[in-house]
Protein backbone atom coordinates (compact mmCIF):
# COMPACT_ATOMS: atom_id res chain seq x y z
CA UNK A 1 0.00 0.00 0.00
CA UNK A 2 1.32 3.46 -0.96
CA UNK A 3 0.69 6.17 1.61
CA UNK A 4 -1.45 9.05 0.34
CA UNK A 5 -0.05 12.49 -0.38
CA UNK A 6 -0.70 14.66 2.69
CA UNK A 7 -2.06 18.02 1.56
CA UNK A 8 -0.55 20.29 4.20
CA UNK A 9 -2.32 23.60 4.70
CA UNK A 10 0.58 24.72 6.88
CA UNK A 11 2.99 24.33 3.98
CA UNK A 12 0.69 26.03 1.48
CA UNK A 13 -0.12 28.92 3.84
CA UNK A 14 3.61 29.59 4.35
CA UNK A 15 3.92 29.88 0.57
CA UNK A 16 0.96 32.31 0.49
CA UNK A 17 2.53 34.55 3.14
CA UNK A 18 5.80 34.59 1.18
CA UNK A 19 3.95 35.64 -1.97
CA UNK A 20 2.14 38.45 -0.09
CA UNK A 21 5.35 39.89 1.34
CA UNK A 22 6.13 42.08 -1.69
CA UNK A 23 2.56 43.38 -1.90
CA UNK A 24 2.61 44.36 1.78
CA UNK A 25 5.99 46.11 1.34
CA UNK A 26 4.69 48.03 -1.68
CA UNK A 27 1.67 49.24 0.28
CA UNK A 28 3.88 50.29 3.20
CA UNK A 29 6.03 52.39 0.87
CA UNK A 30 2.86 54.42 0.32
CA UNK A 31 2.18 54.56 4.08
CA UNK A 32 -0.63 52.02 3.81
CA UNK A 33 -0.95 49.18 6.31
CA UNK A 34 -3.70 46.67 5.48
CA UNK A 35 -6.20 46.75 8.35
CA UNK A 36 -8.85 44.32 9.53
CA UNK A 37 -11.66 44.99 12.01
CA UNK A 38 -12.98 41.84 13.70
CA UNK A 39 -16.32 41.95 15.48
CA UNK A 40 -17.05 39.26 18.06
CA UNK A 41 -20.45 39.10 19.75
CA UNK A 42 -20.78 36.84 22.79
CA UNK A 43 -18.52 34.19 24.29
CA UNK A 44 -18.62 31.31 21.79
CA UNK A 45 -15.47 29.31 22.61
CA UNK A 46 -14.69 28.20 19.05
CA UNK A 47 -15.06 31.79 17.81
CA UNK A 48 -12.72 33.01 20.56
CA UNK A 49 -10.03 30.54 19.48
CA UNK A 50 -10.44 31.46 15.82
CA UNK A 51 -10.23 35.19 16.51
CA UNK A 52 -7.08 34.72 18.58
CA UNK A 53 -5.48 32.80 15.69
CA UNK A 54 -6.38 35.56 13.23
CA UNK A 55 -4.99 38.24 15.53
CA UNK A 56 -1.75 36.32 16.07
CA UNK A 57 -1.21 35.92 12.33
CA UNK A 58 -1.93 39.59 11.53
CA UNK A 59 0.43 40.73 14.30
CA UNK A 60 3.16 38.37 13.09
CA UNK A 61 2.92 39.95 9.62
CA UNK A 62 2.85 43.48 11.15
CA UNK A 63 -0.61 44.12 9.74
CA UNK A 64 -3.17 46.19 11.60
CA UNK A 65 -6.09 44.46 13.29
CA UNK A 66 -8.47 45.34 16.09
CA UNK A 67 -11.13 43.16 17.70
CA UNK A 68 -14.39 44.72 18.87
CA UNK A 69 -16.02 42.56 21.54
CA UNK A 70 -19.71 42.97 22.26
CA UNK A 71 -21.72 41.20 24.99
CA UNK A 72 -24.06 38.46 23.78
CA UNK A 73 -27.03 40.57 24.94
CA UNK A 74 -26.09 43.42 22.58
CA UNK A 75 -28.92 44.52 20.32
CA UNK A 76 -28.96 44.16 16.57
CA UNK A 77 -29.09 47.95 16.30
CA UNK A 78 -25.89 48.32 18.34
CA UNK A 79 -24.08 45.90 16.06
CA UNK A 80 -25.33 47.59 12.89
CA UNK A 81 -24.23 50.99 14.22
CA UNK A 82 -20.75 49.62 14.91
CA UNK A 83 -20.55 48.29 11.35
CA UNK A 84 -21.61 51.70 10.01
CA UNK A 85 -18.73 53.28 11.95
CA UNK A 86 -16.25 50.70 10.69
CA UNK A 87 -17.44 51.19 7.10
CA UNK A 88 -16.41 54.86 7.40
CA UNK A 89 -13.12 54.16 9.20
CA UNK A 90 -10.24 54.33 6.70
CA UNK A 91 -7.90 52.43 9.01
CA UNK A 92 -9.83 49.27 8.17
CA UNK A 93 -9.79 47.84 4.66
CA UNK A 94 -11.65 44.73 5.77
CA UNK A 95 -14.46 43.99 8.22
CA UNK A 96 -15.15 40.52 9.55
CA UNK A 97 -18.12 39.74 11.79
CA UNK A 98 -17.45 36.40 13.46
CA UNK A 99 -20.27 33.89 13.00
CA UNK A 100 -22.40 32.47 14.52
CA UNK A 101 -24.19 35.45 16.02
CA UNK A 102 -26.68 35.23 18.93
CA UNK A 103 -30.14 34.07 17.84
CA UNK A 104 -31.78 37.47 18.31
CA UNK A 105 -29.52 39.05 15.65
CA UNK A 106 -30.28 38.60 11.94
CA UNK A 107 -26.99 37.43 10.38
CA UNK A 108 -28.12 38.29 6.84
CA UNK A 109 -28.94 41.86 7.85
CA UNK A 110 -25.52 42.21 9.47
CA UNK A 111 -23.61 40.79 6.47
CA UNK A 112 -25.58 43.03 4.10
CA UNK A 113 -24.60 46.11 6.15
CA UNK A 114 -20.86 45.63 5.51
CA UNK A 115 -19.58 47.57 2.50
CA UNK A 116 -18.98 45.06 -0.32
CA UNK A 117 -15.52 46.58 -0.80
CA UNK A 118 -14.67 45.73 2.84
CA UNK A 119 -16.38 42.32 2.91
CA UNK A 120 -13.20 40.21 3.12
CA UNK A 121 -15.26 37.15 4.08
CA UNK A 122 -16.95 37.32 0.67
CA UNK A 123 -20.44 36.78 2.13
CA UNK A 124 -22.18 39.97 0.96
CA UNK A 125 -24.79 39.24 -1.76
CA UNK A 126 -22.94 41.51 -4.19
CA UNK A 127 -19.72 39.53 -3.74
CA UNK A 128 -21.57 36.21 -3.85
CA UNK A 129 -23.19 37.32 -7.11
CA UNK A 130 -19.86 38.33 -8.65
CA UNK A 131 -18.46 34.91 -7.75
CA UNK A 132 -21.45 33.15 -9.32
CA UNK A 133 -20.80 34.81 -12.70
CA UNK A 134 -17.09 34.05 -12.55
CA UNK A 135 -15.92 37.60 -11.78
CA UNK A 136 -15.15 37.45 -8.06
CA UNK A 137 -14.03 40.41 -5.97
CA UNK A 138 -13.59 38.55 -2.68
CA UNK A 139 -13.87 34.77 -2.47
CA UNK A 140 -14.93 33.22 0.87
CA UNK A 141 -11.77 32.25 2.72
CA UNK A 142 -12.23 28.51 3.22
CA UNK A 143 -13.25 27.69 -0.39
CA UNK A 144 -10.47 29.96 -1.67
CA UNK A 145 -8.03 28.10 0.57
CA UNK A 146 -9.16 24.73 -0.79
CA UNK A 147 -8.50 25.91 -4.34
CA UNK A 148 -5.04 27.12 -3.31
CA UNK A 149 -4.23 23.70 -1.84
CA UNK A 150 -5.28 21.96 -5.06
CA UNK A 151 -3.27 24.43 -7.14
CA UNK A 152 -0.15 24.13 -4.95
CA UNK A 153 -0.13 20.33 -5.19
CA UNK A 154 -0.92 20.46 -8.93
CA UNK A 155 -4.19 18.55 -8.59
CA UNK A 156 -6.06 19.31 -11.81
CA UNK A 157 -9.85 19.41 -11.85
CA UNK A 158 -10.32 19.69 -15.61
CA UNK A 159 -12.55 16.81 -16.67
CA UNK A 160 -12.71 15.42 -13.12
CA UNK A 161 -15.85 14.62 -11.17
CA UNK A 162 -15.96 16.69 -7.96
CA UNK A 163 -18.49 15.90 -5.23
CA UNK A 164 -19.12 18.50 -2.52
CA UNK A 165 -20.88 17.25 0.61
CA UNK A 166 -22.57 20.25 2.25
CA UNK A 167 -24.35 23.28 0.79
CA UNK A 168 -23.65 26.14 3.21
CA UNK A 169 -23.09 29.65 1.89
CA UNK A 170 -19.75 29.65 3.72
CA UNK A 171 -18.19 26.57 2.09
CA UNK A 172 -20.42 24.22 0.08
CA UNK A 173 -22.03 26.57 -2.41
CA UNK A 174 -18.97 28.74 -3.15
CA UNK A 175 -16.61 25.76 -3.54
CA UNK A 176 -19.08 24.13 -5.93
CA UNK A 177 -18.92 27.28 -8.07
CA UNK A 178 -15.13 27.58 -7.88
CA UNK A 179 -14.48 23.97 -8.86
CA UNK A 180 -16.79 24.22 -11.88
CA UNK A 181 -15.73 27.63 -13.23
CA UNK A 182 -13.94 27.59 -16.56
CA UNK A 183 -10.26 28.09 -15.85
CA UNK A 184 -6.81 26.54 -15.66
CA UNK A 185 -7.18 25.29 -12.08
CA UNK A 186 -10.90 24.45 -12.13
CA UNK A 187 -13.27 23.27 -14.91
CA UNK A 188 -14.48 20.25 -12.95
CA UNK A 189 -17.91 18.62 -13.18
CA UNK A 190 -19.37 19.29 -9.76
CA UNK A 191 -22.17 17.61 -7.80
CA UNK A 192 -23.50 18.97 -4.49
CA UNK A 193 -24.83 16.52 -1.89
CA UNK A 194 -26.80 17.59 1.17
CA UNK A 195 -29.35 16.43 3.73
CA UNK A 196 -31.91 15.84 0.98
CA UNK A 197 -29.59 13.65 -1.10
CA UNK A 198 -30.48 9.95 -1.18
CA UNK A 199 -27.54 7.60 -0.65
CA UNK A 200 -24.70 10.13 -0.58
CA UNK A 201 -22.21 7.26 -0.78
CA UNK A 202 -23.28 6.47 -4.34
CA UNK A 203 -22.25 9.98 -5.36
CA UNK A 204 -19.00 10.19 -3.39
CA UNK A 205 -17.94 6.74 -4.61
CA UNK A 206 -18.06 8.01 -8.20
CA UNK A 207 -15.99 11.12 -7.44
CA UNK A 208 -12.38 11.85 -8.35
CA UNK A 209 -12.33 14.60 -5.71
CA UNK A 210 -14.50 14.63 -2.58
CA UNK A 211 -14.86 17.81 -0.50
CA UNK A 212 -16.64 17.25 2.83
CA UNK A 213 -17.99 20.22 4.80
CA UNK A 214 -20.73 18.91 7.10
CA UNK A 215 -19.49 19.30 10.67
CA UNK A 216 -20.18 15.61 11.38
CA UNK A 217 -17.18 13.75 12.87
CA UNK A 218 -16.03 10.79 10.78
CA UNK A 219 -18.92 11.05 8.31
CA UNK A 220 -17.01 9.94 5.20
CA UNK A 221 -16.11 6.25 5.41
CA UNK A 222 -13.72 4.14 3.36
CA UNK A 223 -16.66 2.46 1.60
CA UNK A 224 -17.84 5.87 0.33
CA UNK A 225 -14.84 6.67 -1.89
CA UNK A 226 -13.15 4.98 -4.80
CA UNK A 227 -9.52 3.91 -4.84
CA UNK A 228 -7.23 6.86 -5.56
CA UNK A 229 -9.70 9.64 -4.78
CA UNK A 230 -8.53 13.06 -3.53
CA UNK A 231 -10.23 13.91 -0.22
CA UNK A 232 -10.54 17.43 1.18
CA UNK A 233 -11.74 17.46 4.80
CA UNK A 234 -13.17 20.84 5.86
CA UNK A 235 -14.59 19.65 9.18
CA UNK A 236 -13.06 20.66 12.51
CA UNK A 237 -14.93 18.92 15.32
CA UNK A 238 -14.18 18.54 19.01
CA UNK A 239 -14.55 14.98 20.26
CA UNK A 240 -14.28 14.18 23.97
CA UNK A 241 -11.38 11.97 25.05
CA UNK A 242 -9.28 11.20 28.13
CA UNK A 243 -6.40 13.55 27.28
CA UNK A 244 -5.39 16.47 29.49
CA UNK A 245 -7.39 18.85 27.29
CA UNK A 246 -10.39 16.54 27.47
CA UNK A 247 -10.94 16.54 23.71
CA UNK A 248 -9.26 16.06 20.35
CA UNK A 249 -9.88 17.65 16.98
CA UNK A 250 -11.20 15.43 14.20
CA UNK A 251 -12.54 16.08 10.73
CA UNK A 252 -15.61 14.95 8.80
CA UNK A 253 -13.52 12.10 7.35
CA UNK A 254 -12.81 8.79 9.07
CA UNK A 255 -9.04 9.26 8.75
CA UNK A 256 -8.01 5.75 9.77
CA UNK A 257 -10.16 4.17 7.08
CA UNK A 258 -9.86 6.72 4.27
CA UNK A 259 -6.06 6.91 4.64
CA UNK A 260 -5.76 3.40 3.18
CA UNK A 261 -7.65 4.27 0.01
CA UNK A 262 -7.15 7.94 -0.88
CA UNK A 263 -4.43 9.19 -3.23
CA UNK A 264 -4.27 12.53 -1.40
CA UNK A 265 -5.93 13.88 1.74
CA UNK A 266 -5.95 16.97 3.98
CA UNK A 267 -5.20 16.32 7.66
CA UNK A 268 -7.20 17.69 10.60
CA UNK A 269 -5.78 19.79 12.10
CA UNK A 270 -3.23 21.32 9.74
CA UNK A 271 -5.10 21.01 6.46
CA UNK A 272 -7.82 23.44 5.42
CA UNK A 273 -7.80 25.38 8.72
CA UNK A 274 -4.49 27.27 8.24
CA UNK A 275 -5.58 28.16 4.71
CA UNK A 276 -8.73 29.91 5.92
CA UNK A 277 -6.64 32.40 7.88
CA UNK A 278 -4.09 32.76 5.05
CA UNK A 279 -6.88 33.64 2.62
CA UNK A 280 -8.29 36.18 5.08
CA UNK A 281 -4.89 37.87 5.09
CA UNK A 282 -4.76 37.73 1.29
CA UNK A 283 -8.27 39.18 0.96
CA UNK A 284 -7.41 42.00 3.38
CA UNK A 285 -4.26 42.88 1.44
CA UNK A 286 -6.24 42.83 -1.82
CA UNK A 287 -8.92 45.04 -0.21
CA UNK A 288 -6.21 47.57 0.72
CA UNK A 289 -4.91 47.56 -2.86
CA UNK A 290 -8.45 47.92 -4.21
CA UNK A 291 -9.44 50.81 -1.91
CA UNK A 292 -6.18 52.74 -2.17
CA UNK A 293 -6.02 52.87 -5.98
Amino acid sequence: MIDPLILSGKEVSASVYDSLDQKIKSLRKNNITPGLAVVLVGEDSASQVYVRSKTKTFNKLSLFTKTYRLPSASSERELLELIDDLNKNNLFHGILVQLPLPNHIDSDKVINRILPSKDVDGFHPENAGLLSIGKPRFIPCTPKGIMEILKYYKIKLDGKHVVVVGRSNIVGRPISILTSLKGENSNGTTTICHSGTKDIGNHTKAADVVIVALGVPGFLKESMIKEGAVVIDVGINRVDDTSEKGYRLVGDVDWGEIYKKAAAITPVPGGVGPMTIAMLVQNTVEAAEYQEK
